[in-house]
Order: structure tokens, then C-alpha cells, then sequence
């Protein structure tokens, strides 16, 4: 819990140390445009990346295979959606990292190993109806 309050003190003025910065080389009106403009194309491929993993859990479902890895896409997917959604240029290289196909597969064996230990550990518990 300490490192999640410290998280909420750094990054916004990491956030706001880079907006100075970049504002200091381009002006604030660059600013204001590509946090927009980065927000827009960030939460569009956060919907195609989303709804592209639900059909395929669909499919997986409609033959009878417990969709594990769309579940997983699915939490990378979100995560990345809440971060483009948070306006900044830290939280937005973050944000796509977790929405790409492409950068979410490292993430997705992390969180895999992750969950596997917790469940080994008691600290999740899965129950098979």
C-alpha cells in the first residue's frame, strides 16, 4: 500500500516536470494538443484492441475452451485504458505498452506468473463451479 501512495506523489510530478519541459521546447498549446490528440488514439485502440479479444474469448467460449489468455488480454487491456485515460506522457507510454498486442505479451506471461504464485501462496483463491 506504501508503494501505491508514493506512486500517487511521483508520478503526477513526473507528469507535470515533463509538461514544463516539453512546453519549454514547444509551446503549451503542443501541449494541450498531444495530450488530447494521444488520449483520443489511446482509448479508440484500447475499444478495437478490447473488443477484437472479446470475439476471440467468444469463439474460444462457443468451443467449449476456457478463454485464459483473452482474460488475461483483457486486464492488460483494461490497465492500459485507465493509464491513456489519465492525461500525461509518462502514463501514456505505459498506457499503450499494456494496450499493444505487440508489448502486452511480456506483461501477460509477468501477470500469468504473478497469479500462479498468489494462487500457490492462499492470496487467491479459485474455486471450479
Amino acid at each position: 500500500m506504501r508503494w501505491l501512495l508514493l506512486a500517487l506523489l511521483i508520478i503526477p510530478a513526473m507528469e507535470i516536470g515533463v509538461f514544463i519541459w516539453i512546453g519549454g521546447m514547444t509551446g503549451p498549446w503542443w501541449i494541450v494538443f498531444l495530450i488530447v490528440l494521444t488520449g483520443l488514439i489511446g482509448v479508440a485502440l484500447a475499444k478495437n484492441q478490447g473488443m477484437a479479444v472479446w470475439r476471440k474469448a467468444q469463439l474460444q467460449m462457443g468451443k467449449g475452451i476456457p478463454p485464459t489468455d483473452e482474460i488475461i488480454d483483457g486486464i492488460c487491456i483494461f490497465i492500459g485504458a485507465v493509464f491513456l485515460f489519465s492525461p500525461g506522457f509518462i502514463t501514456d507510454i505505459v498506457g499503450f505498452i499494456f494496450v499493444l498486442p505487440f508489448t502486452r505479451g511480456p506483461l501477460k506471461h509477468i501477470i500469468r506468473n504473478r497469479m500462479i504464485k498468489m494462487m500457490g501462496n492462499g492470496t487467491v483463491i479459485y474455486r471450479k463451479w
